[in-house]
């Protein structure tokens, strides 16, 4: 017995020393790809990327502030729903848009002081290329781009929702809140019409669900109120109020009729009123879901969702692009400063800014595939920085 329990012990502290021996070896990882030229250039990539960020996200409030305080005052806004409610989300939502700007000025601006210092040319002169220079960029590039993505499609949707909410109350920029002449088919074959709907109280009025077999009418639901229950623990319960159903069968009619029924039907309030930018309160993955949902419905009005989705994922990426297209610009050492290629960097982020944002609107009015409209700058800006890295100092 006390053999057994030696043996027992013997093999968890086996277990415990290969456990110990797998996490050093994972400790070990980053200082054996991490030197110290890339913690060096990281940390000032990093840093300079944040402070950018608080630089000029610090000269937006401030001009926000001189532009709104007449209506926050005339509104009778509380202090502490402007500070948490608007600029806490303020501040991330336009921090994560202008992201790819930011990383691009950090980028030119730390890289352009160590070429003035000549630490390039000291780093190239010990043998390092200039492929190698670019790991730490790309790493920090990649960090950054994983932040912004995961905060754009997880975190800023929801804050947007208390922003826009602000917005409505308290900068008169109303919500559409209401829909007439609603009709979108809510399942293959069921067609549903609304003659009014109220988003406030999520009642619509003049209610029809009709269902069609082999583009028959078999059956029709018509209603004075319909009325989507809120506090149900699952989706699309509705309540429909002095309802009467009627049902074809070939030449008979059964008609039932009464006071209050609740039933299931496949549409939400989200699907009957369309807000000017409702696309950037939504997750990913409700985003893709309503997508999926809104395609098979057969509904033309998603392009601005399928842009927004798109649109996540491409600018990640674009951080990449533009480290390299910095990096390249701003690594070699010349006579006036960094001024000029301060002055291009600038140029190239407003523009790449600038064309994401004239593809997007063209994809939505002229309905072109929203993930072409999204990674179009993206596959233009790859052929510069492509050109910019093959004329880089090596």
């Amino acid at each position: 017995m006390k053999y057994k329990r030696i043996r027992k012990w013997h093999k968890l502290l086996k277990v415990m020393r290969t456990m110990r021996g797998l996490i050093r070896k994972m400790m070990s990882w980053p200082r054996r790809y991490i030197k110290r030229l890339d913690t060096y250039i990281i940390r000032k990539f990093i840093g300079t990327y944040v402070y950018s960020i608080l630089l000029i996200i610090s000269i937006s409030i401030v001009f926000d502030i001189n532009e709104n305080l007449a209506k926050f005052t005339t509104n009778h806004a509380p202090l502490k729903a402007i500070v948490f409610d608007y600029y806490a989300n303020f501040v991330p939502y336009f921090a994560n848009l202008f992201s790819p700007l930011f990383v691009f000025i950090a980028v030119i601006f730390f890289t352009s002081k160590l070429a003035g210092n000549s630490e390039i040319i000291a780093m190239l002169a010990c043998g390092t290329g200039f492929k190698r220079l670019l790991r730490p960029y790309l790493i920090s590039a990649a960090l950054i781009a994983a932040l912004n993505f995961y905060l754009g499609s997880y975190v800023i949707p929801h804050g947007t929702i208390i922003r826009q909410n602000f917005e409505s109350l308290y900068k008169n920029n109303k919500k559409n809140t209401s829909a007439i002449n609603v009709q979108l088919q809510v399942a293959p074959g069921v067609i549903a019409f609304m003659s009014q709907y109220d988003d406030i109280t999520k009642t619509g009025y003049g209610f029809t669900l009709d269902k069609f077999e082999n583009k028959k009418l078999i059956s029709t639901l018509s209603a004075n109120i319909v009325q989507y229950d809120t506090i149900s623990d699952s989706r699309y319960h509705w309540t429909v109020h002095n309802y009467k159903i009627r049902t074809l069968t070939g030449m008979r009619e059964k008609i039932t009729s009464g006071m209050k029924l609740d039933t299931v039907i496949m549409m939400e309030p989200m699907d009957l009123v369309f807000s000017k930018g409702q696309q950037e309160t939504l997750t990913s993955p409700e985003l893709r879901r309503y997508i999926s949902k809104q395609q098979e419905r057969g509904s033309q009005n998603v392009v601005q969702y399928e842009v927004e989705y798109h649109k996540r994922i491409a600018t990640s990426f674009a951080s990449f692009i533009l480290t390299i297209i910095g990096a390249s610009l701003s690594s070699r050492k010349r006579k006036g400063g960094m001024g000029m290629y301060l002055g291009i960097g600038l140029a190239l982020s407003f523009s790449y800014i600038l064309l994401q944002t004239i593809s997007a609107t063209f994809a939505i009015q002229a309905n072109t595939p929203a993930m072409l409209a999204a990674w179009i700058p993206n596959i233009l800006y790859s052929i510069i920085a492509y050109f910019c890295y093959r004329h880089a100092p090596n």
